[in-house]
Formats: C-alpha cells, structure tokens, sequence
C-alpha cells in the first residue's frame, strides 16, 4: 500500500436508524475503516442515537460526510462496489466479499479511491444506484433467510478488506505462543515413559513392543509439545509410577505379614 492510498470508504444510501449507523461506524473501526459518507439519511445528521450504538468507535461518525445525491458521494472515487442480495437488471460482475476485497486492494495499492456502497434497510439498493458502480458484491449466505441487517453487511466486507492487508491474529495473542519443545526433550520423555511402561508389563505380547512404542510416540509428535508441556508430562509419569511403586510395597508388606502369622 503506497503511503497516499486510503482504505475503501463506506457509503451508505438512505439509511433510516440512527441506530444503524452507529452500528456500522462501530464495525468500521473494528476493521480499520474510518471514511463514512451518508446519502439523504432519513432522519437528517447527526442523530444523536447513532453515537452510543458505535460503543465508542466515535471517529468515523464525528468525521461523517453527508451528501444529497449519491453522483456527489462516489464522485471523487475510481472504483465502487454495489453490495446487495437482490438481483437487479443491472448487468455487471458479481463478486463474492473476498473476491472484491481483493479488486479494492489492488486499487488501493495504486493510491486510488474506492469505496463499498450500501443500501438502506427497508429497500436495499435500486438499480440506478448500482447502475453508478463497477461491480456488485453478493454475500453468500443461505437461500432460505438472504436478509442481512446494514451492520452485518458492512462487517463481512470490512473484515474481507482488512485480511487482504494484515491476516493474522492479534500480536498479543502470538506472545503467549510458546515454540514447541527440542526433540531432546521429546526424546527424554519418550523414554520415560517407555521405560516406566515397561517396568509396568504394559508391553504384551513382548513381540509387539516395537509397534506399540511408534504408536505412543506418534499423537506426542503430532501435538508438537512446549518444554512446559514435556515437563508436566514427565511428571505425570513420575507421579504414576511412583503410586504404582506405593501399591507394590503395600502388597509386599501384606504378604510378608500373611507369611509370618503362617
């Protein structure tokens, strides 16, 4: 991304709820999209009601730009998906979210505006509205309930956008990631446990040890153990063997004891 490019706007024509709007400005920030433009909304602007549905992402609503004719909104804009679960007579190419997330980037990539256009929630988009975008983007979901609220929808697109640019979790969960342990260390339990397996006659018939010891050894590779993870381990395998050293010596003692009295 070149440093003049923008992230894609999102416009929203005619939407009604106050509540909406804040909804989606939320998601917005979520997803690191800020430039909210609003057409003709129909309770005017600012509604009051739209700042506490944005839970405190107050940024794209305080800096909303609001405009009477959608024609103004994209005018300054080089690329504009239509995003909509209607079909329409307008004969553009359909894109899923991801496909178009992957078009905007490129755009963006080139330092041009683009932008994802919404429509309101009682009528969606008209197909003179789409009739001013490139493309239009159709969300995959169920056939049997196709009806998306305003929020949903942006959301699904927003977090499209925002895997073309950043796809991996957030850093502060990768620091309480662990590397997986050496294979010395693995190697130290597997033998700890084959050999206190051993002690134990778990290894029977005698033949198919060999086997039995790939067999153990395989879900333990596969499970790519941290050093901690390998620690609590072997001293799960202490522990066992140590109780079954405590029964021995129990029934040991019992026999002693039944051998004395006879």
């Amino acid at each position: 991304m070149t440093e003049t490019s923008s992230p894609p706007c999102v416009i929203l024509n005619e939407p009604q709820l106050a509540e909406n709007i804040g909804a989606v400005a939320r998601v917005m920030a979520n997803f690191g999209l800020s430039d909210l433009r609003l057409v003709r909304p129909r309770d005017g602007w600012p509604q009051e009601r739209a700042w506490p549905s944005a839970s405190g992402a107050d940024w794209p609503l305080n800096d909303a730009k609001v405009f009477s004719r959608l024609e103004d909104a994209v005018a300054d804009l080089k690329l504009v998906f239509a995003t909509t679960a209607r079909p329409r007579e307008t004969r553009l190419p359909v894109l899923t979210p991801r496909e178009g997330a992957a078009q905007l980037a490129a755009d963006v990539a080139q330092g041009r505006g683009v932008g994802l256009l919404f429509g309101g929630e009682r009528a969606g988009l008209e197909t003179d509205d789409i009739a001013l975008c490139q493309a239009i983007i159709s969300i995959p979901i169920d056939a049997r309930f196709r009806s998306l609220n305003l929020a949903q929808a942006v959301a699904i697109n927003a977090y499209e956008w925002k895997m073309t640019i950043d796809d991996r979790p957030w850093v502060k969960f990768e620091h309480n990631v662990e590397p997986p342990a050496d294979q010395s260390s693995l190697i130290g339990l597997y033998g700890h446990l084959e050999d206190e397996l051993e002690k134990a006659g778990f290894y029977h018939p005698p033949e198919k040890k060999p086997s039995m010891v790939r067999n153990l050894r395989a879900p333990l590779a596969r499970a790519r153990l941290t050093e901690q993870e390998v620690r609590t381990f072997r001293g799960m395998v202490t522990a066992l063997s140590k109780g079954r050293g405590r029964v021995l010596a129990k029934l040991a003692a019992a026999k002693a004891a039944k051998e004395q009295k006879d």
